[in-house]
């Protein structure tokens, strides 16, 4: 099955998103992440999600989407060169004897300690789904003792730098 990336712009108004959870939820499809957040307009708000099916699924996810009364434009990034990533905040435990591997780890991939405490250290990592799940199985013996991740946002490249 592959992945889908679909973009979203929708109406800034409450029920939005139940709707088009309700679709996924009511037609028996798995949102694997979604994000939602308001764009420079306070009217409209992007919703990103990804979602997993063979081609007949997403196009039959795209026309039930494109029903939905408060949606501005359907965006489907699944082929198209677009800039995608996630976030994720990692709690992970910070013995002595492995602090300065995790700081090399988080200098490596160029990440940030965002919180210190005597026992771990919170680090935000940024960039694609594989760099996330890379720098994760390095620090999980170290012991991760919780994670926040936020699911992939994408936008189509601009079709300038495209053709470079």
């Amino acid at each position: 099955m592959q992945k889908h990336t679909i973009s979203l712009l929708v109406d800034n108004e409450p029920g939005v998103l139940s709707r088009v959870a309700g679709l996924f939820s009511g037609r028996g499809f798995n949102i694997e992440s979604l994000c939602v957040a308001e764009t420079m307009d306070s009217q409209v708000s992007r919703i990103t999600l990804v979602t997993r099916g063979d081609d007949a699924v997403a196009e039959q996810i795209k026309k039930q989407l494109n029903k939905l009364i408060n949606i501005v434009k359907l965006y489907d990034l699944t082929r198209i060169e677009r800039v995608e990533r996630e976030m994720a905040l990692v709690k992970v435990k910070a013995k002595a004897e492995h602090r300065a591997e995790i700081l090399r780890i988080v200098d490596i991939f160029r990440c940030k300690v965002v919180d210190v405490s005597p026992t771990h250290y919170t680090i935000e990592v940024t960039g694609t789904a594989e760099k996330l799940s890379a720098i994760l199985s390095l620090l999980k013996p170290m012991g991760i003792q919780e994670i926040a991740r936020t699911g992939a946002i994408a936008m189509a490249r601009d079709k300038k730098s495209r053709s470079k």
